[in-house]
């Protein structure tokens, strides 16, 4: 499949996709009314969407993602809105080069996609090196209710003309874990419908275990709030938001 192809089935599933609540949330965690200047690392960019809102509040900003196909996509979106920010193929597990950032930002649940404890591990321990001192690094995950009440035993479907897809989540090999089987029917030009296959694999932690090993890896003042509000989590929540920092000195 052309990446142009899997830019339409992409965006189409993510047309309702909160982009806009994402980059609320940021600002009341950073106490600032716009992100102007600061040098923003979005890891997990997947088609630019985050980036091009980064953008447009007047960051510096870079995006990674272990997908080239959406990074093709992510170039040609963000050149299309005028500018061309600095897009690297890399695992979050594993990244090096990038330099420091006021903001580290890991949303749309890309953590989740980690499959082992150590990776999570690793990849906190990455990006906090990547920081500058005060740097804040703000992610979500699915809540472990999510992944066994709103994942696991159940199917999903949508049909939005050109593509249409049915979405089977079954228990993952881990605790907390779900795999999501995917089959996507594509309109193609010469109006066949194409079927396609995906496997995806997420595995989500105790909010306890996440701070955990924020705190191992050397992130203070961890702020935890639930689903875009102020609230603490509860066990109906279904997703979790992290606010982490360098150090104190922000």
């Amino acid at each position: 499949m052309n990446y142009q192809a899997f830019a339409a089935l992409y965006d189409t599933l993510m047309a309702d996709a909160p982009y806009d609540k994402w980059i609320d949330y940021m600002q009341k965690q950073l106490y600032k009314s716009n992100l102007l200047g600061s040098r923003v690392l979005d890891v997990g960019c997947g088609t630019g969407e985050l980036l091009v809102r980064l953008n447009d509040f007047g960051a510096e900003v870079v995006g990674v993602d272990l997908s080239a196909e959406m990074l093709a996509i992510a170039k040609e979106k963000c050149e299309k809105a005028g500018f061309s920010p600095l897009l690297i193929q890399q695992s979050m597990t594993d990244l090096e080069g990038l330099g420091q950032f006021d903001v580290v930002t890991v949303f749309c649940d890309s953590l989740n996609y980690l499959e082992t404890e150590q990776e999570v591990v690793d990849t906190f321990q990455c990006l906090f090196e990547h920081m500058k001192e005060g740097a804040v690094l703000l992610f979500d995950v699915h809540s472990v209710s999510k992944i066994e009440e709103g994942f696991i035993g159940h199917t999903f479907a949508e049909d939005a003309g050109e593509i249409a897809y049915i979405w089977t989540s079954f228990k993952g090999d881990h605790l907390f874990s779900v795999e999501h089987e995917l089959t996507f029917f594509v309109q193609n030009e010469l109006n066949y419908y194409e079927r396609m296959l995906e496997l995806h694999k997420q595995r989500t932690y105790p909010v306890d275990q996440y701070k955990q090993w924020l705190v191992e890896a050397g992130f203070c003042d961890i702020s935890i709030q639930a689903d875009f509000t102020s609230e603490y989590p509860t066990n109906k929540s279904e997703r979790i938001f992290f606010c982490a920092k360098k150090n104190r000195g922000i």
